[in-house]
């Protein structure tokens, strides 16, 4: 047997540069590039690893560990899962920097490789420099922290076990039932150690992407569902994306007259204008959408995972509605006592297609309500006033009227989602990308890179609130040294509007959700903050166009659109308090309120809660 003499970090960097996906018969590499940020732990390991072979693995710097997460897993879900990046950090806190990173990764089941620096494996000094001292568990450090967020975790605490470690690494991040965060914790002296590795686990490797196809018996069951069924609805989730299912599902709604709800992972699985797209579901849904589901006599679910908000499937849905659940992973396809047809999503659509033959519904019955929510749409884009200052939704409509099929839109947390989930006209599959399983203020900006990094040449819009702005700018950095023109449009309406609104639901009066000095009286009701966002994000290097009027706003975001290095169009909105734009949520959700209280907010919010709670769905 061959063997070639490395370090452990040399010998793991040559074999991710080696491994390979192919689905449909078309091959990419799997581990594209490694983003570092460098310290005690991972410098004289992965850093000089790197070093050696700059021309099998490429490098980008970060600035924060969690951001570098977020790009890596931004251009992983860009890229439909076959291809992602790995990310290394020191052993302390840029280790558990990755910890919301991961947690994101794996909740939207979304691969990431994390190579975190390890406290020494031979224990020549306790403790060391950032280490954790845990008096009852010797083996424990803080990269422990990432065992419940990761899908698989392993500590290489010797040269050999890298083997088995790195190849079952792999085989969960390509395999889509198992997906999500990756962790293989290094342990410094483990990382500079030589060892003599089999020229086998160096070579090229391929893995196979599987497509597994349905269960006849569950099949059967599932076809003889929707043949029954009168008023079924569709309700696609971010697996249609992921399994380049889109095509599949067009045809089965257009064959069998399905409308087509869409999740906000899976909003774009039909373009807007498709007459059996519906628009989003949920509390931040469509009047169409939400009132088929409430109407519906079977739920569709379709590479969803069911998630309450998203579609408020807890609460929409009549309890005696059957729910029937195309999913990768049975865990999912089981949720809610749901009749499971376990496959993926090209494939099983295409076997419900072929086997449902002729049996056509008449779309007429949603055709008048969507139209409707069209004209709602329209409105809430409207700019009566082009010198006054824009509401969010005409910002959004502003940007509407300039993109096209090639642009994608980024967005995770505050109310932007919402109101991007029931407004926003999509014009291709991937143009929407909106993160909502884990809704992380700060995805934005690194996302974006990522994205740009996969679809180079495409115009890539991060849309941040000035809530999320603060918490994760600092990548912008990465943007004007990696020459990436991703587009930054800040909407600033001085504080959390989205958990500011929530707040004022259930009686806690918006309390802490704006960003203004304090009153005399010690309340947060004075002017705003002296904050200049705008100077914060040119002096991190970006262009700075700012919008004062809606007039200002379509000439920035079409120069911005245009730019080729990364800018920035800042407005300040109209705020919650004045003017919104954006129609009512048109279902509920479950947030419980104080069961007493002395005050009259929080009274009439448990009211008005203990009315809704009692129409809730059960599992089964």
């Amino acid at each position: 047997m061959q063997v070639r003499r490395l370090t452990v970090a040399q010998a793991l960097v040559r074999f991710l540069a080696a491994q390979h996906t192919e689905r449909d018969g078309v091959r990419q590499r799997l581990i594209t590039a490694t983003w570092g940020i460098f310290g005690h732990g991972n410098v004289a390991g992965i850093g000089q690893a790197l070093v050696e072979y700059p021309g099998l693995m490429p490098y980008h710097q970060g600035r924060n560990e969690q951001a570098m997460v977020h790009a890596a897993v931004g251009y992983a879900r860009q890229s439909r899962r076959l291809q992602t990046h790995a990310v290394t950090t020191s052993i302390g806190p840029g280790a558990t920097n990755l910890v919301t990173g991961a947690a994101l990764a794996t909740i939207n089941r979304l691969p990431v490789l994390l190579l975190p620096g390890d406290t020494f494996a031979t224990r020549p000094a306790d403790p060391v420099l950032q280490q954790l001292e845990v008096p009852y568990a010797g083996e424990v450090s803080v990269n422990d922290c990432l065992r419940p967020v990761s899908r698989y975790f392993d500590r290489i605490t010797r040269p050999e076990a890298l083997i088995p470690a790195a190849l079952a690494a792999v085989r969960v991040l390509t395999d889509p039932a198992e997906t999500g965060a990756v962790t293989l914790a290094l342990p410094q002296d483990v990382q500079a150690e030589a060892y003599d590795w089999p020229e086998e686990f160096l070579a090229e490797r391929t893995w196979t992407v599987r497509r597994p196809r349905p269960d006849t018996a569950e099949l059967d069951a599932a076809v003889h569902a929707i043949r029954a069924a009168e008023r079924p609805l569709i309700i696609a989730g971010g697996g249609v994306k992921y399994s380049a299912a889109e095509d599949a599902l067009r045809t089965l709604a257009e064959r069998a007259g399905l409308p087509v709800a869409t999740t906000q992972a899976g909003k774009g699985v039909l373009p807007y204008d498709h007459p059996c797209d519906v628009g989003g579901i949920g509390h931040t849904g469509t009047a169409t959408a939400d009132e088929l589901a409430r109407t519906s006599d079977l739920v569709i679910a379709v590479g969803t995972r069911l998630t309450d908000f998203t579609t408020a499937s807890g609460t929409l849905f009549r309890p005696d509605t059957p729910l029937l659940h195309l999913n990768i992973t049975g865990f999912d396809a089981h949720k809610q006592a749901a009749r499971p047809l376990v496959a993926d999503a090209r494939e099983g659509l295409t076997a419900l297609t072929e086997a449902l033959g002729d049996h056509r519904r008449d779309p007429a019955r949603w055709t008048s309500s969507r139209r409707d929510w069209q004209q709602r749409t329209d409105r809430a884009f409207a700019a009566p006033d082009d010198h006054a200052r824009p509401t969010q939704t005409q910002v959004l409509g502003a940007l509407d009227t300039l993109v096209t099929g090639d642009d994608i839109l980024i967005n995770a947390a505050g109310s932007l989602p919402g109101d991007l989930h029931k407004l926003w006209r999509v014009r291709s599959a991937d143009q929407y990308h909106v993160e909502y399983g884990y809704s992380c203020m700060g995805y934005e900006i690194p996302a974006a890179i990522g994205v740009s990094l996969a679809a180079p040449g495409r115009p890539v819009w991060a849309l941040v609130g000035d809530g999320t702005y603060l918490m994760n700018p600092t990548e912008i950095v990465t943007a004007v040294q990696e020459e990436l023109p991703i587009k930054v449009v800040i909407l600033d309406n001085h504080g959390y509007a989205s958990i500011g609104g929530l707040s004022e639901a259930v009686g806690a009066e918006r309390y802490g959700t704006d960003y203004r000095l304090r009153a005399p009286d010690g309340s947060f009701t004075g002017p705003p903050l002296p904050v200049d966002l705008a100077a914060n994000a040119a002096s991190l290097g970006l262009r700075v166009l700012r919008a004062r009027t809606v007039r200002d706003l379509r000439e920035a975001l079409a120069d911005a659109r245009e730019a080729t290095v990364p800018t920035c169009v800042y407005v300040e909105t109209e705020t919650a308090d004045s003017v919104s734009g954006a129609p009512p949520a048109q279902a509920w959700w479950d947030v419980p309120v104080a069961e007493t209280s002395t005050r009259p907010s929080a009274v009439k919010a448990r009211e008005e809660y203990d009315r809704h709670v009692t129409a809730r769905r059960r599992h089964l």
